[in-house]
């Protein structure tokens, strides 16, 4: 029987450090249990207490030492088997268990091999919560799926004297099709997020040329607006300017026309731009009406003269003071002028 349990254990566990020794310690009387070590001694047959680390007394012949138990921290793999997944996907899962003997008794006479039940019992347990993920969960979740079979096999082993402290899955092997599958779903997820992220630079990029279009339009429109307030502005400064110089002239003019001898003066300045005004003629047109004696100068600057005499006659008999004296030849009248003109003209 210990045979066949041996060869069964070899079968399912791989090489791993036993937690009970190959032989079991004589009784001579006086014995020297190890530290972290429990050795359970049966009296005739019967159990009859547990070895403590240190020095102890036992009665040969009577008393023999049946289990020794390591109090150590027990690592135990766990072999490779298949799980099919929620979405019927099967899987290749090996894992690592992490046991500790709390009771000695109980894991003695609770369970024929405690390390084998607790194997089993982590195996069954993994294809139990494997079934209830599908396969992107089982990469996802594998701590709390190791949380769920710890909890599982400490509820089974609480009887046992075993208490699991962890589990961690080693390898998850999937079929060759499955992975490509996977490889391929990966592929097209990274495209996607690369496909993503060039059209929100693409988005980014447009917001901020526009963006800047609008800050450009709106600097412009304000320039030009501070332009065309800065030219009116300027604008009519000039105009104030060349009205105060034309209110300046025109009262310089006044003062001078005003003292002696201004009206001959300003006769005089009437006859020059009457006749300058000749030798403009013909350089914007060839169609011209000339007056039948324009050869004769004197006679143009008489009928300047005379048109400067009609326009000044109301203020000379405004200021009676201003006339010109009694022995001074009176200016040809307007009237006269124009009669003469006609005349020379028929």
């Amino acid at each position: 029987l210990q045979r066949s349990q041996q060869l069964k254990r070899s079968a399912w566990l791989a090489p791993a450090p036993c937690r009970l020794n190959s032989g079991l310690p004589m009784n001579i009387g006086v014995l020297f249990v190890p530290q972290q070590e429990a050795w359970v001694v049966e009296r005739m047959g019967k159990f009859h207490r547990i070895l403590e680390p240190g020095l102890n007394f036992l009665i040969p012949l009577l008393d023999r030492i049946r289990y020794v138990q390591s109090l150590k921290e027990i690592v135990i793999n766990v072999p490779e088997q298949s799980a099919v997944t929620l979405d019927n996907v099967t899987l290749q899962i090996d894992g690592v268990l992490y046991l500790r003997v709390m009771d000695p008794y109980k894991a003695s006479y609770g369970v024929e091999d405690p390390e084998y039940a607790v194997t089993q019992l982590a195996q069954t347990t993994m294809r139990s919560e494997l079934g209830k993920l599908s396969l992107d969960r089982v990469f996802r979740e594998r701590e709390s799926l190791n949380a769920n079979i710890v909890d599982a096999i400490n509820q089974a082993s609480d009887c046992w004297g075993i208490r699991c402290l962890r589990y961690e899955i080693k390898d998850i092997h999937v079929p060759p099709r499955v992975k490509e599958s996977m490889q391929m779903q990966v592929e097209a997820e990274r495209r996607k997020r690369a496909t993503v992220l060039e059209s929100e630079g693409t988005r980014e990029s447009a917001i901020n040329v526009a963006e800047g279009q609008k800050q450009a339009q709106i600097l412009a429109s304000e320039a030009e607006k501070a332009e065309q307030i800065n030219k009116a502005a300027g604008e009519a400064n000039a105009m104030l300017v060349r009205a105060r110089a034309k209110a300046e002239a025109i009262q310089l003019l006044a003062a001078a026309l005003a003292q002696q001898h201004g009206s001959a003066a300003a006769s005089l300045s009437v006859a020059e731009q009457y006749v300058s005004a000749f030798s403009k003629l013909a350089k914007d047109s060839n169609t011209l009406l000339l007056p039948a004696n324009t050869g004769d100068v004197t006679n143009m600057v008489a009928q300047a003269l005379g048109i400067y005499a009609t326009l000044t006659k109301p203020q000379a008999m405004k200021t009676p003071a201003e006339m010109p004296p009694a022995h001074e030849d009176p200016q040809p009248p307007a009237a006269e002028v124009l009669k003469a003109e006609q005349a020379s003209s028929s």
